[in-house]
């Protein structure tokens, strides 16, 4: 599931609404939200949470690394902190494997070419 957040209209969501576009519990993007620092939506006077579009991306990225590609929570946290999503994409770990052959195949080639 990815959230085309082009087509977000509102300036802010409730956590309702956050949560039925993910297919998901409040009380789990409440858990998120605790988990990481990137959430953080404002607060109206009665204490009701109200996610911005770039929350809502944040919560994108981190719904693709734990529900999709199966992170453990820290290792979506690292994932975050270490920029291992490419144009907002999350790298599947079979691309991760490819890129790797590839650059051990360069590798190879250019001992090759030293010795």
């Amino acid at each position: 599931m990815k959230i085309e957040i082009e087509k977000l209209t509102k300036l802010y969501y409730t956590i309702g609404e956050v949560a039925d576009m993910f297919s998901v519990n409040a009380s789990l993007l409440r858990f998120w939200e605790k988990e990481f620092a990137i959430i953080q939506p404002k607060k109206n006077k009665k204490g009701n949470r109200l996610f911005t579009t770039k929350d809502i991306e944040n919560f994108n990225k981190i719904y693709q690394l734990v529900k999709i590609n199966g992170y453990t929570l820290d290792g979506a946290k690292k994932a975050l902190k270490s920029k291992e999503l490419v144009n907002e994409e999350v790298i599947d770990t079979d691309d991760n494997m490819i890129v790797i052959n590839r650059l051990e195949n360069i590798k190879q080639r250019l001992q090759e070419l030293k010795g």
